[in-house]
């Protein structure tokens, strides 16, 4: 069920025709919907970051918020489309300043992340953003913890949705806007 190489001539909006899908990784029967694909094609990558920015062009965004690790990627390139900056949400330990921390739950277990502790000023419009929404727990606590901050959540914005998982349905019920390109049913 692999995607390994994507057509020449594919329409770069045909965001689940550039992701590979790569079975039993990381444990058996997971299908793992892997974006690097859709970041080494050109067009695809424009594409998906014009999509994710797309509602919210008009509107003030102070800094968007990328979730390690791909979150980055996304992130970064959002900002530069939206003139705003870039706050990273990293793994417990990883920044050099003062920081803030926030334990959540995983799949399997529980995690925490962290940010610097004067990335956001109260009242800053923060777009959220990573790669996949599955579980939402990833997602939840990044959302805690900005607002913790004072953050104002624009919304969140992926490119992968797991519907069947129910993330999407976590954030929405916490009040904030949930935007994906394409939704892969299962896990």
């Amino acid at each position: 069920m692999a995607n390994d190489a994507a057509p020449a001539l594919r329409d770069p909006t045909d965001f689940a025709a550039a992701i590979r899908t790569i079975a039993d990784y990381p444990k058996p029967g997971i299908l793992f919907r892997d974006i690097t694909t859709l970041l080494a094609d050109p067009a695809s990558f424009s594409a998906a970051v014009d999509a994710l920015v797309e509602g919210h062009r008009d509107e003030r965004v102070d800094l968007v918020a990328g979730i390690e690790a791909r979150g980055f990627i996304l992130g970064g390139a959002l900002a530069h489309q939206l003139s705003a900056g870039f706050v990273p949400i990293r793994k417990k330990g990883k920044l050099p300043h003062d920081t803030v921390r926030i334990a959540y739950s995983l799949e399997y277990g529980v995690d925490e992340m962290e940010m610097h502790r004067d990335a956001v000023r109260p009242g800053q419009r923060v777009l959220l953003t990573d790669d996949l929404i599955a579980t939402g727990g990833t997602a939840e606590g990044a959302v805690r913890l900005l607002r913790e901050l004072g953050a104002e959540i624009v919304a969140a914005c992926f490119v992968i949705d797991l519907p069947d998982l129910g993330g999407r349905r976590k954030l929405e019920a916490m009040g904030v806007e949930v935007r994906t390109l394409v939704a892969f049913e299962g896990h």
